[in-house]
């Protein structure tokens, strides 16, 4: 029997929600046990737990450092999460992950990372896109805005202005080139893709802000609430239960505003 999957994570990570969301919630099917798998890997477990992938999440505390231990760098020499080992292999980078854990593990929904290459390549554009636009955006206006104290780092207004720049041209990017006319999904697609999870979850970092500064930015934006209200439902309830913490986190940190607040009156 092969050895467990084990994911590497924190779910104040945008990357490791989109991740463990999509271990809990894809189904695998007995009946396609040998689609689109090599012939290496057709001895792989399936879970009969609900049919979900069968994985161990195991927790790497970024407030704490974890994340830089000799241990975990063993993991991911690069010091960030999500990662992954599988048996003897060894990988890290969110969308490569998603990438193989949807090709690899067998009965997984064609319509996360269709075999159809060039249904296939339209997601890929978008997974190269992310990370240097709506990513790139997104991180910084956060993390400058209301994360970074927490990580010990000084917010900077600057910083975070032009991340908030870069997070407003992305979200009209999206509007305008993927989710044309009344698509629920990214490319006008039936159902989501790991592009679509992988896009929400960051998006979804912006609770972190407050609901004023999140309202200015995605209020006017409908297309893109709608969008994900829809990827929300096709994960549900995984969805919901993954994002806990990060609801959590934005208590405390409303909580700690109020507090400064107080103090200045």
């Amino acid at each position: 029997m092969a050895a467990m999957l084990k994911v590497y994570a924190d779910r104040l990570s945008q990357p490791s929600r989109a991740l463990i969301i999509f271990c809990r919630h894809v189904p695998t099917s007995p009946s396609d046990l040998f689609k689109r798998v090599p012939f290496s890997y057709r001895d792989r477990s399936i879970d009969c737990r609900v049919n979900k992938l069968d994985f161990e999440e195991v927790t790497v505390n970024l407030g704490k450092g974890q994340h830089l231990t000799p241990e975990f760098k063993k993991i991911n020499p690069m010091g960030q999460v999500p990662a992954i080992v599988d048996g003897r292999f060894r990988l890290f980078e969110s969308h490569a992950i998603l990438r193989y854990l949807a090709t690899v593990f067998p009965g997984v929904p064609d319509h996360w990372y269709p075999a159809d290459l060039f249904t296939r390549a339209k997601i890929e554009s978008i997974l190269d896109w992310h990370h240097s636009n709506l990513r790139r955006g997104a991180a910084t206006f956060v993390l400058h805005t209301a994360l970074g104290p927490s990580l010990g780092l000084t917010l900077n207004p600057v910083a975070a202005k032009e991340g908030e720049n870069l997070l407003v041209r992305s979200l009209k990017t999206i509007e305008s080139v993927w989710l044309k006319g009344d698509a629920k999904f990214l490319n006008g697609n039936p159902q989501p893709s790991i592009a679509d999870l992988s896009l929400v979850c960051e998006i979804m970092q912006l609770e972190l802000v407050g609901d004023e500064r999140r309202d200015s930015i995605l209020g006017p934006r409908e297309k893109i609430g709608a969008w994900m209200e829809n990827v929300k439902k096709a994960t549900s309830p995984h969805f919901e239960e993954v994002h806990e913490l990060i609801f959590k986190m934005k208590a405390r940190l409303s909580s700690a505003d109020r507090v400064k607040t107080t103090s200045k009156l």
